[in-house]
């Protein structure tokens, strides 16, 4: 989820380079390497699909209004609800939850779970809605090429952050400075 989020706080780089900069910064552990990569990839390849079948299930929201975590742990969990077998969906589910409960805000855990059984359920039907067609080789690198050694990030472009006070929470308003 950590590194997704970060991945969609920075749409001005190529996947590659931002899965990248997240490994300097935030090295996943060596065990769960393997894993990581699996979704990360998974994810990335099919983002525009999973964002679709999160917006039919999401009564009135759009993808881009949703907070940021619980859009990346929707994300994940559903790309584990429908490619990864190995995973029971109650699992998925369930960890879902807990992670927007620890890292979202007071509703996120209650938004997440009305979502995500809306799409087990469907799943369940097998509805031919809730279905990943394929796609393009993966935007995040292959298992098969090593991650980038830690070093220094690229220094940041200058920007200011002001908050704003809404419905469910902080909204962070970006303005890059020239």
């Amino acid at each position: 989820m950590q590194a997704l989020f970060f991945m969609d706080m920075r749409p001005d780089a190529n996947g590659q380079d931002r899965l990248a900069l997240f490994c300097r910064s935030c090295p996943p552990p060596k065990k769960s390497l393997p894993f990581f990569l699996d979704l990360v990839e998974g994810v990335s390849r099919y983002v525009d699909q999973i964002d679709a079948i999160i917006e039919r299930f999401s009564s009135h929201w759009k993808i881009a209004r949703m907070g940021g975590v619980d859009r990346n742990v929707i994300r994940v969990a559903v790309y584990e609800l429908l490619c990864c077998s190995d995973i029971p969906p109650k699992v998925s589910i369930n960890e879902a939850i807990d992670i927007g409960k620890k890292y979202g805000t007071e509703e996120s855990g209650a938004f997440i779970n009305g979502i995500l059984d809306a799409i087990h359920l469907a799943l369940t039907r097998q509805d031919p809605a809730v279905r990943l067609t394929a796609q393009e080789e993966p935007v995040a690198p292959s298992r098969d090429e090593p991650l980038p050694a830690p070093g220094p990030a690229p220094p940041a472009p200058v920007e200011t952050v002001t908050r704003v006070q809404v419905r469910r929470g902080l909204v962070r308003r970006r303005n890059q400075a020239d």
